[in-house]
């Protein structure tokens, strides 16, 4: 190997180790057990409310459906919850609502649609940066499976 071609694979090395520790910091590493006992409840509530209402509902009936099988199971969780954003100085709290926070740690975004799309997943992401929350799933109840139409996601 010639000392060009090395010294462009030792930069290439270094910025490669430096970019897996910056991403195993920001979008990976093992969420807390707590998170991931609250995201088990919440999967499981989701096939519940799907089993019991099936397809073609209104996101609304899904949404409170959902609320009340995660209460019943001793969560906490707040419905359509305002996130503030800040622009140029002045805080905005108007247009962005988290369909459900459970625990105080996981969004919900219910969806009652064909299909999710990329615009869905891009919602709950940014949900996730603004609030700093790390997990949070997209559901679709319209759906024949349950399975097919649940999107989780770690940021």
């Amino acid at each position: 190997m010639k000392h060009e071609e090395h010294e462009d694979h030792e930069a290439y090395k270094d910025l490669t180790e430096r970019e897996v520790v910056w991403s195993e910091k920001v979008f990976s590493g093992a969420l807390p057990d707590n998170l991931e006992l609250v995201a088990t409840q919440i999967v499981d509530a989701a096939f519940k409310v799907h089993s019991k209402l099936g397809p073609g509902l209104l996101e609304s009936l899904y949404e409170r459906c959902l609320m009340r099988e995660l209460q019943k199971r001793g969560l906490r969780v707040r419905r359509q919850v305002l996130v503030p954003i800040e622009y140029d100085g002045e805080l905005l709290d108007d247009g962005l609502r988290i369909d459900l926070l459970v625990e105080e740690s996981v969004i919900i975004e219910v969806k009652a649609t064909e299909k999710l799309l990329p615009i869905h997943e891009a919602q709950l992401l940014t949900y996730l940066k603004l609030t700093g929350h790390r997990l949070g799933f997209l559901i679709n109840f319209n759906v024949k499976l349950i399975k097919d139409g649940i999107k989780r996601m770690v940021w």
